[in-house]
């Protein structure tokens, strides 16, 4: 738990289905395997562009076991829980363990808008019962429960609780955390459109929703942020942002699955109660997509790139 880093970038990894409504563990593989050609720093599935509020739970268990096989060992794989009730969450969050999770991404209760201090102890609930390494998602904008700065503050005595998947949309609270707490919480930005800055603000990592269509130019604008390569992250992501804008709408998970479907690396299958898109709606995001294939950057080097000892900004 100790040695766990929560640096980089970590997908949201989709859940594919086929036209049989069952999971394609091997499109699942086929993007994994891209995800990690690209340089990722471990994946993340079971959240909410991986459709986890439709998946059966021996599903959920499968897809890790899974992951974990055909993950390079030193790649992490994180597991989502979102549930309504903490000993739902507790039991997950154990089974998470038992099936060789690395981590967990833990959201505030679903469904019931619970107060801060009723958050407050569900997150604790779940990190006592559990040694596996935490981060917690702050995501008001879609959930309606912001974790404040004084919720981290009671979070503190919690080791396990280490970082913070922060996408409350507004970039002061990266600055925020960090006066605050220095480099107790690793800070990893979750909104795509405002990654880049994020990034220069002091963010860790970035857990990314288009990489799973785009995985070589996420990583790069990542790496080039951290080697101090400003510029030339900045151009990508220019050229990024008509795509990345594609994660902060309600049919995120379609519109990242047709993207994934134009790269090679997905499927435009969807769960119920959620639909493929169709008419003039797909027409306009598949030009979206298509405009920037049309234009697709060529990148650095960016592999090899060397972080800058202050790359953290902080």
């Amino acid at each position: 738990m100790a040695n766990f880093n929560w640096s980089g970038v970590f997908p949201a990894l989709l859940t594919p289905f086929n036209k049989e409504d069952k999971v394609d563990f091997d499109l699942f593989k086929t993007n994994l395997d891209a995800q990690v050609s690209a340089g990722v720093d471990g994946v993340i599935i079971g959240g909410s562009l991986g459709e986890a509020s439709t998946l059966l739970m021996e599903e959920k268990r499968d897809l890790l076991i899974y992951a974990k096989e055909i993950s390079p060992k030193n790649s992490p794989v994180i597991v989502g829980i979102a549930e309504q009730s903490t000993a739902v969450a507790v039991e997950l969050a154990q089974k998470a363990e038992a099936n060789g999770a690395d981590g967990l991404m833990l959201l505030p209760p679903m469904r019931y808008k619970s107060s801060d201090d009723e958050t407050v102890a569900y997150f604790q609930a779940v990190a006592r019962n559990t040694s596996l390494p935490i981060m917690v998602y702050n995501n008001p904008v879609d959930y309606k429960i912001e974790v404040t700065i004084s919720m981290f503050e009671e979070l503190l005595p919690f080791e396990n609780i280490q970082s913070v998947k922060e996408s409350t949309r507004n970039t002061m609270n990266i600055t925020r955390m960090i006066n605050r707490f220095g480099d107790r919480y690793k800070i990893l930005t979750g909104v795509d459109p405002i990654a880049l800055e994020s990034l220069v603000l002091g963010a860790d990592g970035w857990v990314a929703g288009l990489v799973d269509a785009f995985p070589q130019e996420t990583v790069a604008i990542f790496r080039l942020v951290k080697a101090g390569r400003i510029q030339e992250a900045l151009s990508i992501y220019r050229w990024f942002m008509p795509l990345l804008e594609l994660d902060i709408h309600p049919k995120l998970v379609q519109y990242i699955k047709l993207a994934a479907t134009a790269t090679g690396i997905g499927s435009e299958y969807v769960r119920a109660p959620r639909m493929p898109l169709s008419g003039t709606e797909r027409v306009t995001v598949l030009k979206t997509i298509n405009d920037a294939l049309a234009v697709r950057p060529e990148l650095p080097d960016y592999k090899n790139l060397k972080p800058l000892a202050h790359a953290n900004w902080s």
